[in-house]
């Protein structure tokens, strides 16, 4: 039988972590080394919005995308030439459902995605697949999306969850160097919401939720996680890992399946 894979959110922060020798970075290469080789890696990234439908990379070569500016050459020159895998869209179709989902050859793998499974399997030899995020969701929606997805990982596959829980760039500028109140309260409280698998936590904020309003902002960034969580099987416990914030950035991340795998 093929071991069960954990499903990971990855805060993926700055490009400039794929080119920097830090903890985060050493985290995921250890996962790297740590985990089941997977027969191919989904991963559900916060850099790819779309309408109506979940679309899913297709083809065999998907183009690797700088989806960003302002950056040192070194990184515009980093190329992910892993496999695309027609065979795990055709999966996940048949599992969302044929008239939720798309393949899209026009899409690639933004750096959403190879920023953080690069460091993890530089030899690009696993096949790939990003799925984007359907914003026309509610959160609940992508929960239960999420949800369809779990068996996947009884199959070999490994899902990737990449974005930020806190994650707001203008206040950012303002508060980079240091951890705002704010920032550490709203993280811990999702941190134990997710531990706990209570998703109304997770889902649902008031009105003058002024924490929850400066950290998820925008949103894209926080909707990844749900797919970790929502890909949750009977059994899971959750590890926290690379729990770091800068100003309005979050890079801690979850481990949720068998916990000893981020230890090892």
């Amino acid at each position: 039988m093929t071991q069960r894979l954990p499903t990971l959110f990855l805060g993926h922060g700055s490009p400039m972590t794929v080119i920097t020798d830090g903890p985060e970075r050493r985290a995921w290469q250890n996962l790297g080394q740590s985990l089941p080789r997977p027969k191919a890696i989904l991963v559900v990234s916060a850099h790819w919005e779309t309408r109506g439908k979940i679309h899913l990379t297709g083809g065999m070569a998907p183009r690797t995308i700088h989806d960003f500016g302002g950056f040192p050459d070194e990184l515009y020159a980093i190329q992910y030439p892993a496999p695309g895998s027609p065979a795990l869209v055709q999966r996940v179709i048949d599992l969302i459902g044929a008239n939720k989902t798309k393949a899209d050859d026009s899409w690639g793998f933004d750096h959403g995605a190879w920023g953080v499974v690069q460091p993890m399997y530089p030899a690009a030899d696993i096949p790939l697949v990003v799925m984007s995020l359907n914003r026309s969701l509610s959160a609940e929606e992508h929960l239960a999306v999420a949800a369809k997805l779990a068996p996947l990982r009884n199959e070999g596959v490994l899902i990737i969850c990449s974005g930020n829980v806190v994650h707001n760039l203008r206040l950012w500028r303002q508060f980079a160097g240091t951890v705002p109140d704010w920032a550490r309260g709203f993280q811990d409280r999702i941190s134990a919401a997710v531990g706990s698998g209570d998703h109304a936590a997770l889902t649902r904020c008031a009105a003058d939720d002024q924490a929850a309003s400066e950290a998820i902002n925008s949103g894209e960034h926080y909707l990844p996680l749900l797919y970790a969580v929502g890909a949750r099987l009977p059994g899971d416990d959750c590890a926290v890992f690379n729990d770091s914030i800068d100003g309005a950035l979050s890079m801690t991340s979850y481990l949720i399946g068998d916990t000893r795998l981020v230890a090892a």
